[in-house]
C-alpha cells in the first residue's frame, strides 16, 4: 500500500508543477506546448481530485479519534457515529482510488479513426455499414463530439462499401476502442420475397489518431494517384481531381481520401493515415517478435471476432464479450449508445483490476 500513496504522492506533485508551468510566459505563448500540458493534466485531475478527498476524510477521521478521548459521553457517542461513517467513506474513496490507478493506455485522450466496411451478406453487409455510420454519427452528435469523413464508397444497393472517418471530441478512443470486430446483423431485407431472415455483417476497426508519430516513409515506397471525388461531397463532385489516393507499396496499405474542399487537403490526410497506419503495422511486427500479446481485456479487437449482433425481429442487442443484452435495438441505432460502452468500459476495468 506504501507504493500506491508514493505514486499518489508523485502524480499530485506532477499536477502542481503543471499548474505551475502553465502559468509561465514563455509556455502559454507556445500552443502546441500548453496542449500538451493541459492533456496531461486531464489525466491526472479527477485522480488528484479524490486522493485530496481520501486525505481530508482521513484528517477527519483523527480528529474523531481525539474526540473518543473526551471525558463528555455524548460527544464519544457522537464521536463513534461519525468515525463509522468516516470509514465507510474511506472505503468507497479507496475503491475508487484503485479503478482510477489502473494503467490507461495512453491513447485513451486520443480522437479516434473509424473504419466500417461491409463484409458477409453482399447488399445487405454493405447496407449494415450504412447503419453502423448513421449509428456512431448519431452517437457522436449527442455527446458532442465532431466527425471528419475521410472516405466513403458508397454502395449500390445503398449503405457503403467503406465508409472512414475521425472522431473529434474528449476521449474519444477511449470511449469506442472496444467497437473493433465484426458485427452481426439479423433481420429480413427489403428484397426478400418469403421473409425469411437473414445474417449479414459488416467490420469496423478504431484506432487512436496519433500525433507526432516517429517514422520515417521513404518517398519512393508510396504511389500517388489523384482521381476525381465520389459519392458526398457538395459541388466538387466529379468536377475535379480533388481525391488523392496514396499506396505504401511495401505493406500495399493503400489510403484514398476526398472529403477535402482542395487537393492539398485530401493530400495531408492521407499521408497523416498512411503514416499512422504504417506505424501500427510497424508496432505490431515489433510487439510480435517479443512475444508481447498485443489486445485489449475484453476482446482482440480485430476485424475477424464477432462482437455483437443486431436482431431486428426481437428487437434484441447482444454484446457476446461480457454477455450484455438488450431489448434496446431500436433506440441503439438511433445512437442511444451510452448504456452499451458503459458497460464494455466497466467489464474491462474488473478485468484489469482481477488481472486479467
Amino acid at each position: 500500500m506504501n507504493i500506491v500513496f508514493e505514486r499518489l504522492e508523485e502524480m499530485e506533485k506532477r499536477y502542481q508543477e503543471i499548474n505551475d508551468l502553465m502559468m509561465q510566459p514563455h509556455i502559454v505563448s507556445d500552443n502546441r506546448q500548453m496542449a500538451k500540458l493541459g492533456k496531461e493534466q486531464a489525466s491526472l485531475t479527477q485522480t488528484v481530485e479524490v486522493y485530496t478527498q481520501y486525505k481530508e476524510i482521513m484528517s477527519q477521521i483523527s480528529d474523531a479519534k481525539e474526540m473518543l478521548q473526551e471525558n463528555d459521553k455524548e460527544i464519544r457517542e457522537m464521536a463513534k457515529a461519525e468515525l463509522e461513517s468516516l470509514e465507510l467513506q474511506k472505503d468507497e474513496v479507496l475503491a475508487k482510488l484503485e479503478i482510477l490507478l489502473i494503467e490507461k493506455d495512453p491513447n485513451e485522450e486520443c480522437n479516434a479513426i473509424v473504419e466500417i466496411r461491409g463484409a458477409a451478406g453482399g447488399d445487405e453487409g454493405n447496407i449494415f455499414a450504412g447503419d453502423l455510420y448513421r449509428m456512431y454519427a448519431r452517437y457522436a452528435e449527442s455527446v458532442g463530439w465532431k466527425l471528419e469523413l475521410l472516405e466513403m464508397q458508397e454502395a449500390e444497393a445503398g449503405g457503403f462499401s467503406l465508409v472512414s472517418f475521425i472522431v473529434k471530441g474528449d476521449r474519444a478512443y477511449g470511449r469506442l476502442q472496444f467497437e473493433s470486430g465484426s458485427h452481426r446483423v439479423q433481420r429480413v431485407p427489403k428484397t426478400e420475397s418469403q421473409g425469411r431472415i437473414h445474417t449479414s455483417t459488416a467490420t469496423v476497426l478504431v484506432t487512436p489518431e496519433l500525433e507526432d508519430i516517429e517514422i520515417e516513409i521513404n518517398p519512393n515506397d508510396l504511389e500517388i494517384d489523384t482521381l476525381r471525388a465520389s459519392g458526398a461531397g457538395g459541388q466538387h463532385v466529379n468536377k475535379t481531381d480533388s481525391a488523392v489516393r496514396i499506396t505504401h507499396l511495401p505493406t500495399g496499405i493503400t489510403v484514398k481520401c476526398q472529403d477535402g474542399r482542395s487537393q492539398h487537403d485530401n493530400r495531408d490526410k492521407a499521408m497523416k493515415l498512411i503514416k499512422q497506419r504504417v506505424h501500427e503495422v510497424h508496432m505490431e511486427k515489433i510487439e510480435k517478435e517479443q512475444g508481447i500479446e498485443r489486445k485489449n481485456k475484453i476482446g482482440t479487437g480485430d476485424r475477424s471476432e464477432k462482437i455483437r449482433t443486431y436482431n431486428y425481429p426481437q428487437n434484441r442487442v447482444s454484446d457476446h464479450r461480457i454477455g450484455l443484452t438488450l431489448q434496446q435495438l431500436d433506440r441503439i441505432m438511433e445512437g442511444k449508445l451510452q448504456d452499451v460502452l458503459d458497460a464494455l468500459e466497466s467489464a474491462n476495468q474488473a478485468a484489469k483490476i482481477a488481472g486479467k
